[in-house]
């Protein structure tokens, strides 16, 4: 199983929000291609980065901190935030990213992210972000009334790399991680699933990592670490062992 240290952008600035709010942003650094490089010293192969500012404005607006991650950083690094154009797709792809996350153009335009994972094999994550069981979008500012394993199955036989699900009310939060509503997904869908919000220690790792023969391919974790709540380099010996 797949550790992914998360790296969240606000006006260049490393964050981590609470249940996906702005105006709860805690700031843990200022050089972000800094901080990727810590990971990377503790054993991380794979960073999860989001563009937050990106995510409400639908464009990128943390390009320059992405690039320095992508610079810096020697393993793979995953893109999430505001990714709803071709353009933007094919112009992160041509940096250097490795993965690119859409969420609100899943919901909203399913057909151009199913072209985009055929056009690009592997290199599409789609985001599955639940709120009481329903996917939320637009940087979490809205929720639908689509059910998240509905949306799950539209992508089933799309090309997509893998699923990243991420329950709000946890998010950021250091709740533990919602195992159970994780593992239930990935039990119900023919995609791998990557765990997202609330990891508060090992115990999540662990206890995720003994589900991987059901489908969990991976899981994110920021304020955690940030916090010194779990150890990178330990979590990714105990993902590898399980």
């Amino acid at each position: 199983m797949i550790v992914f240290p998360a790296i969240d952008l606000k006006a260049g600035q490393v964050v981590r929000l609470s249940e996906g709010d702005m105006a709860r942003a805690t700031v843990y650094g200022d050089n972000p291609a800094a901080q990727a490089l810590l990971f990377a010293d503790a054993g991380a192969q794979h960073l999860h980065v989001v563009d937050l500012d990106g995510s409400f404005a639908g464009r990128a607006e943390n390009r320059e901190a992405v690039e320095a991650i992508v610079d810096a950083f020697p393993g793979y690094v995953q893109l999430g935030g505001g990714i709803r154009t071709r353009e933007a797709v094919e112009g992160w792809f041509d940096l250097g990213v490795a993965r690119v996350v859409m969420g609100s153009a899943a919901l909203k335009d399913p057909e151009f992210v199913k072209d985009m994972a055929r056009e690009f094999p592997g290199g599409i994550v789609v985001a599955v972000d639940a709120k009481d069981g329903m996917v939320a979008t637009e940087g979490w500012a809205e929720v639908s009334d689509v059910p998240v394993v509905d949306l799950a199955r539209r992508f089933e036989d799309a090309g997509v790399a893998s699923l990243l699900f991420t329950d709000i009310g946890r998010d950021g939060l250091l709740k533990g991680v919602n195992i159970e509503a994780t593992v239930d997904l990935a039990r119900r869908v023919d995609l791998p699933v990557i765990a997202s919000g609330g990891v508060k220690g090992l115990d999540d790792i662990r206890m995720l990592a003994l589900h991987a023969q059901d489908g969990i391919e991976g899981v994110i974790t920021g304020r955690a670490i940030y916090e010194g709540k779990l150890d990178l380099a330990t979590a990714i010996a105990m993902a590898g062992k399980v």
